[in-house]
């Protein structure tokens, strides 16, 4: 569960940081939003993967449920949540490298 919530609230995030950051140069250069796109796209993808690893460790869930099986999700879940705001860093520094020279 975790797993899911942490690749959704990221990707989420990231799609939005993106997609805001390609609506402002759109006022600039019309041209590159096509380019620009990629990183939301990869967001997208974040949050597939996320409910891809979650899927199986859903189905293993029961009362006793170990510790490292619950870290697991946590970190698989984190690392999908790390990735994405990667992807908002890259994403934004392509952005702006494409508006300053397409």
């Amino acid at each position: 569960m975790a797993t899911m919530v942490s690749s959704g609230l990221g990707a989420a995030y990231g799609m939005a940081n993106n997609g805001t950051g390609i609506m402002a140069m759109s006022d600039v250069w019309p041209e590159p939003i096509m380019k620009s796109i990629i990183p939301v796209v990869m967001a997208g993808i974040i949050t597939i993967y996320g409910l891809v690893a979650a899927v199986p460790s859903a189905s293993s869930l029961n009362d006793d449920i170990s510790l490292y099986s619950s870290f697991l999700q946590l970190s698989t879940g984190l690392s999908g949540l790390a990735a994405s705001f990667a992807i908002i860093v890259v994403g934004d520094t392509g952005k702006r490298g494409t508006a300053q020279q397409p």
